[in-house]
């Protein structure tokens, strides 16, 4: 006699609510993903000048002048710098207070001038420029924490301590216009 198998049914996975669990998946990622949003540089201009007016007069002494060139080497003041050093310059040249006459006056006078070429390299240019705003964040942290006992960042928004800091220690940077590159 012979016997024959039985022909089984293929197992199967239920899918009626597969749908549902991918969309209910995706809200959850959605919600609880974080999106990183590049703010970009930012900087504070100044009002711009009557048209008349006439920029006010800035002793030699009290300009910094930082170029970083195609190559991206970084010139203080035409001489050779490495990132890593500018935020040490930067500051030493910030809170000179008059005692080198080769520095500037007092922070309060003391302009950074930042001049490119326009094939310097961008990622230079961005350490760069972030060493010197560090150099004006550690000098605020510095004094906030002499004045009042707590970083620059913990003092209340535009509030009179704040403002104190800040005005002891203003970011004075010029961003001068690239140079033009070749064939232009």
């Amino acid at each position: 006699m012979l016997i024959k198998k039985r022909q089984r049914d293929s197992a199967e996975i239920p899918s009626s609510s597969l749908a549902d669990i991918a969309f209910l998946l995706l809200i959850f990622f959605l919600l609880v993903t974080t999106i990183d949003v590049d703010t970009g540089i930012g900087l504070v201009l100044p009002p711009a000048p009557q048209e008349n007016q006439q920029p006010p007069p800035i002793k030699e002494r009290n300009i910094l002048n930082i170029l970083v060139n195609e190559e991206g080497l970084v010139l203080m003041d035409e001489e050779p710098t490495p990132v890593g050093q500018v935020k040490t310059k930067v500051k030493e040249f910030i809170d000179n207070n008059g005692q080198n006459p080769e520095l500037s006056d007092s922070p309060e006078d003391a302009v950074i001038s930042i001049k490119t070429s326009r094939q310097t390299p961008y990622s230079i240019y961005i350490d760069m420029f972030d060493e010197v705003v560090g150099a004006y964040a550690e000098l605020r942290n510095a004094a906030a924490q002499a004045e009042f006992g707590v970083n620059y960042s913990a003092l209340e928004e535009d509030s009179p301590a704040q403002e104190k800091i800040a005005d002891m220690y203003p970011k004075q940077i010029s961003i001068a216009e690239p140079d033009p590159g070749e064939g232009e």
